[in-house]
């Protein structure tokens, strides 16, 4: 009995000794790491405010952009004091980098699509080819930006549609801005008799668009005679108005002209029909009718 409550009492000292002998080893390790923990987390936050407040001034940045990099930064230096903080208590931090590595590889491959995306949005938030509020036009698609983000892009169609886009599909593409510059160029071509007087036929189309206020008077609107075909004379009428009254102008100058036309007598060729031309139904088109 004697000796087992020795055995005990010598087992409980070797024990108390380990545990204070790895006090002692770990405890600047244990007040060496809270301190780095503390500093790195205090730089964390502060290099996440003066970044994102840095970048807010620069002039032309989107605020999505600005608040990304300055997300990353600051994950980026937690990532790194928590590197050190473990390096602290003898951890391989080399082999923590390395697997760090093959598991940000791995996402990245698994995510290729979403990291295009990603890196087309910085892409557009920068380089700015259009803005919110612009009118653009791809081979894919078209219709007035109302949110870019990072990873898609939000536009509204001319007939009211929301149409939500992938950045990548915005990126490397040619883009139609018809918002961007200011003014833009309206040309229609028109056909008139042979019969017909030329030079009072420009002076009745350039009379017509002097007298609208949203045409502008310089580039100067003008008149030429741009084909002869077998039956008419094509003449071009061109003139520049601002970007917000294209679409209006247009509509009512190509009104205009018919009324003009035909108040001045000015004779506009038709085209005969063709007697075999015959409509032919599509699927779609069959599938209303019957």
């Amino acid at each position: 009995m004697k000796d087992g409550l020795t055995d005990v009492i010598d087992y409980t000292k070797i024990g108390y000794a380990q545990i204070e002998a790895l006090v002692v080893q770990y405890a600047f390790s244990v007040v060496g790491a809270l301190i780095i923990l503390f500093i790195g987390w205090l730089l964390t936050h502060a290099l996440g405010r003066w970044s994102q407040s840095a970048l807010s001034r620069v002039r032309g940045l989107d605020a999505t952009v600005a608040g990304f990099v300055s997300n990353f930064l600051r994950y980026a230096l937690l990532a790194i004091v928590i590197v050190m903080v473990l390096g602290q208590f003898g951890v391989q931090t080399t082999s923590i980098v390395a697997a760090l590595g093959a598991v940000g590889l791995a996402i990245g491959l698994a995510l290729q699509g979403t990291l295009q995306n990603i890196a087309a949005g910085i892409m557009l938030l920068v380089l700015r080819p259009f803005r919110v509020g612009d009118a653009i036009e791809t081979s894919a698609i078209s219709g007035t930006v109302r949110f870019i983000g990072i990873f898609t892009t939000e536009l509204e169609t001319a007939d009211g549609l929301y149409r939500m886009t992938p950045n990548s599909l915005l990126w490397n593409v040619p883009i139609t801005n018809f918002s961007r510059l200011p003014t833009r160029r309206f040309e229609l071509n028109m056909k008139v008799g042979y019969e017909e007087n030329i030079e009072s036929v420009s002076v009745a189309l350039l009379s017509l668009v002097s007298s609208d206020a949203r045409v502008l008077k310089a580039p100067a609107p003008e008149t030429f005679v741009a084909d002869l075909t077998d039956a008419a004379v094509v003449v071009t009428l061109r003139y520049w108005t601002t970007a917000g009254d294209y679409w209006a102008t247009s509509r009512d100058v190509v009104k205009q002209v018919k009324k003009t036309f035909e108040a001045a007598g000015i004779t506009i060729p038709v085209a005969p029909l063709a007697a075999e031309a015959v409509h032919h139904a599509g699927p779609a088109e069959a599938q209303q009718e019957a």
